[in-house]
This record gives C-alpha cells, sequence and structure tokens, in this order.
C-alpha cells in the first residue's frame, strides 16, 4: 500500500490569517493526495503574543472545507484558546469534517513560547486510510524519547516554523528520527521572513533509511510524494532495531 502526502512550503504574511488561507487555497488548486501537510501557524506565522490571532474557529473550518474538497487529510498549526489558555494546536482534519489534534508539548522557550502558552501533555497518533502518523510541532524534533517509536506509527508529521540560522539542526534531526524510529519523516517550514527571523525552507520527505525523497530547499511550492508501506515493514522485519531497543516510559509533566 502507498499514501501520498502533500508538503506545503511558503512564505508567511505576518498576522494576516485572511490573506494566508487565500495563499494556500489557491497553492492547493488541483494538488491530489491523501495528506497535506502546512506548517506551524501557517496562518499567522510564529505569534508568541496570540491574543487577537488565535483561532476563533474560522481556520479550523477553513481547514475542514479544504479537506472534504480535496478528500484529504489536512494538517497544521494554529494558535488556539481554550478558557484562560493557549495552546499551538496541531489539527489533523479529515475530508468528513472529523478532527484530531495535538497540542504541542515542548514549548521554545528560549523564545517566550512558554510565557504565553500551555503544554500538552499527550503524544498523539493518528491512523489514517491504514497508516500511522505520529503528530509532532518544531521544538518536539529536539526531544527524540518523546518521538521514540513504540511500534505505534509508521510516519512523523514536523510541522515547524525553524529560522535560518539553526537549519543544518533542523536537516539533521529530521533524517536522526527517521533512522532511529525506522519511519518515514515529514518536515514542513516555512520561507521569507517575519520581525526578527529570517526562514529558508528546508522542508523535506526523509524515508525509513535516512534519505531525502524530496528537498524543497529554498523554493515556494507543493511537493506531492508516495509512503510505500510495503517496503516499510519489509525493513523492519528484515533489520529489526525495534527488538533490541531499550524499555522505558515517558512521564508526561
Amino acid at each position: 500500500m502507498k499514501q501520498r502526502v502533500a508538503i506545503v512550503q511558503r512564505d508567511i504574511a505576518w498576522r494576516d490569517v485572511e490573506s494566508n488561507l487565500a495563499q494556500l487555497e489557491t497553492m492547493l488548486q488541483g494538488v491530489e493526495a491523501d495528506v497535506v501537510v502546512l506548517s506551524e501557524m501557517f496562518q499567522t506565522g510564529f505569534v508568541t503574543d496570540p491574543e487577537g490571532v488565535s483561532d476563533e474557529g474560522a481556520t479550523l473550518s477553513w481547514m475542514q472545507r479544504i479537506a472534504q474538497r480535496m478528500d484529504a487529510a489536512i494538517v497544521g498549526s494554529v494558535s488556539v484558546k481554550e478558557g484562560d489558555c493557549y495552546y499551538n494546536r496541531m489539527y489533523f482534519v479529515k475530508p468528513d469534517g472529523g478532527v484530531e489534534w495535538y497540542d504541542k508539548h515542548h514549548l521554545f522557550s528560549v523564545g517566550g513560547e512558554h510565557k504565553h502558552y500551555t503544554a500538552g501533555s499527550e503524544r498523539k497518533v493518528v491512523e489514517w486510510r491504514g497508516v500511522r502518523y505520529l503528530l509532532e510541532v518544531c521544538y518536539d524534533l529536539r526531544f527524540p524519547v518523546w518521538s521514540r517509536c513504540r511500534g505505534d506509527y509508521d510516519a512523523i508529521l514536523y510541522v515547524a516554523l525553524w529560522p535560518k540560522p539553526r537549519r543544518e539542526v533542523w536537516r539533521t534531526l529530521l533524517r536522526a528520527r527517521a533512522i532511529e524510529n525506522q519511519a518515514y519523516v515529514a518536515g514542513v517550514n516555512r520561507i521569507g521572513e517575519e520581525p526578527g527571523l529570517e526562514y529558508v525552507g528546508d522542508s523535506a520527505v526523509i524515508d525509513f533509511y535516512g534519505r531525502e525523497v524530496v528537498d524543497m530547499s529554498s523554493h515556494e511550492g507543493v511537493e506531492v510524494v508516495e509512503l510505500d508501506m510495503e517496503a516499510l515493514q519489509r525493513f523492519r522485519k528484515k533489520f529489526n532495531v525495534a527488538a533490541d531497543a531499550d524499555d522505558f516510559d515517558i512521564k508526561n509533566r
């Protein structure tokens, strides 16, 4: 079985939700895929102060409409508010309107994210059309224990806003997570600038050998790749690293 994953790399208009959603809708016309992966905070850019731009339902409704139109799952993170708390929430939206989500666990304290957002406490795997996806957001990439495969997923989806000075870290860790977990990894970043930050993209899909299936470098656009589940399972069975792995539990905070 194969599943088509589309990764979308683009510049983001700073805090301009309407403009960003309109641009994405244009970019996705004619794209055929089972899963479409957008970036972290794809409708605003990286807002550490989310008041006034957190989603109150409009962006989620847009994702549901696009998912239905494309007959594909749409994935990306947005800032949301629940009660008195803000979350950096990664949505996985299905064509029938069903929604699953993951709240970013590792908040980027260097950039002040922890001052405005509440960390999620639950790891999330979503099964879609026979493929199991682990949902992760940006800074989570640096923490391999949180991403560790326990036989419960086939691919990791990382949505990010990862700036230029640390681009080699991004590229290296995407490959590392694929190799150590014997899984596909799709990482989606942005290009362009926002106040005080520059992004060069490097969105990519990595296979379970750590090889780049596609590397978008710094160009804007959409790339569609196929994940081969039969090849993945053959590799895991032939080279069963998981059988020798350490046994440990994650204690959520």
